[in-house]
């Protein structure tokens, strides 16, 4: 029975629209801007890379298992369910949740493509939308590459999540210019932020780790965009409009909590859904894994300077609000560190099959 999984498709039109809301603004100084917005832009262009030679897309992955996902972090694990299934069984379970989790990180990749190119649209300071030119183009290449790996290495695709869309779209309907990098930026981003780093930092797989880990490196200069932008702009608005946006967060974050079960899979699996949300709820993996996730927004919304008394309530009613004192600089910083290494240890290990091979042709020569 679980084998023989539904095909999953996306219901209905697959192209959906959202009508623009808000002004297209033009900026007529040319003067310097901000130095540290400058320079994120500079790095922005100096950072660009290509993901189809950047990536090794010729390593092998088993869709099967995908991300080396250990039977206890499974959903189903302990259940009756999990009793009856083969082995094929669990395979096919663990191919599912990889395409639903690498999905999302699609869907919202495009998500941010979009935003960002409002961003560059609507904010009204030129040295932001130089900046957001540059992050277009990341999310374009981060989409790019998540589809790649779901068409060519998974060979599925999952729909988006309805929370995710309902989020994507009130970031999207607001006429407010800052909303896209609240929406985007602090929190879609966020989230997916700390999702990549949970995957890349326990994966054993090659090809996922890789993606993971370039991905992060663009987006943490993304984070580091967002804080800077609206640090400087929420200084200048009054409490009342402090507190709509800390609403906004608020209920994002819910949206964000209740996006993170995966219920969709079980439904596929034929479980009801119902039953699906309590095993989801009962698994000591995902309720771990759901705070987690909070480890980048929570840090980000306080240094904005979003924390008033009803936010920080709903903080600690997620179990999140000692997040608030992470030092963000220091994960954004080790995020681009572990590309670095990365790209290092890969380069090293090539440049040594390289000499390996000369020393090996010229041995060759001699004994001829």
């Amino acid at each position: 029975m679980y084998a023989d999984a539904r095909a999953v498709r996306h219901p209905g039109d697959p192209l959906w629209q959202i009508p623009a809301s808000g002004a297209a603004r033009f900026s007529w100084e040319y003067d310097d801007g901000r130095d540290r917005l400058l320079a994120l832009y500079q790095k922005g262009k100096d950072k660009q890379w290509d993901g189809q030679k950047r990536i090794d897309w010729d390593l092998e992955v088993d869709p099967h298992d995908a991300l080396g996902t250990p039977d206890e972090s499974m959903t189903l694990y302990g259940t009756p369910h999990w009793a009856k299934m083969t082995d094929r069984d669990k395979g096919e379970l663990r191919k599912h949740y990889a395409s639903w989790q690498f999905s999302q990180f699609l869907h919202g990749e495009q998500g941010a493509m979009v935003c960002a190119a409002r961003i560059v649209e609507s904010v009204p300071d030129l040295d932001a939308k130089f900046y957001s030119a540059t992050q277009t183009m990341d999310e374009a290449r981060h989409a790019e590459i998540y589809a790649r790996f779901l068409q060519e290495k998974i060979g599925m695709l999952y729909p988006i999540n309805d929370n995710l869309r309902s989020l994507l779209g009130d970031t999207l309907r607001d006429s407010r210019w800052d909303m896209p990098y609240l929406g985007m930026q602090v929190l879609i981003e966020g989230l997916a932020l700390a999702a990549f780093g949970m995957i890349r930092d326990t994966t054993d797989k090659p090809l996922p780790k890789q993606i993971l880990a370039y991905v992060m490196q663009d987006e943490a200069r993304h984070v580091a965009f967002g804080r800077m932008a609206l640090r400087d702009y929420y200084t200048q608005l009054s409490d009342a409009e402090l507190r709509e946006r800390e609403e906004f967060v608020i209920e994002g974050c819910y949206l964000m909590r209740d996006r993170l079960r995966g219920v969709e899979v079980l439904e596929n699996f034929g479980i009801p859904k119902a039953e699906a949300e309590e095993y989801s709820e009962q698994s000591e993996f995902l309720r771990l894994f759901r705070q987690l996730l909070f480890s980048r927004i929570v840090p980000c919304v306080k240094d904005i300077g979003l924390w008033g008394e009803r936010l920080q309530q709903a903080y600690v009613d997620m179990g999140v609000f000692e997040m608030g004192d992470s030092n963000l600089d220091l994960l954004m910083a080790q995020d681009e560190e572990v590309a670095e290494r990365l790209d290092a240890e890969r380069f090293a290990a090539e440049e040594k099959e390289r000499v390996a091979e000369v020393e090996e042709m010229i041995e060759k020569g001699e004994g001829s």
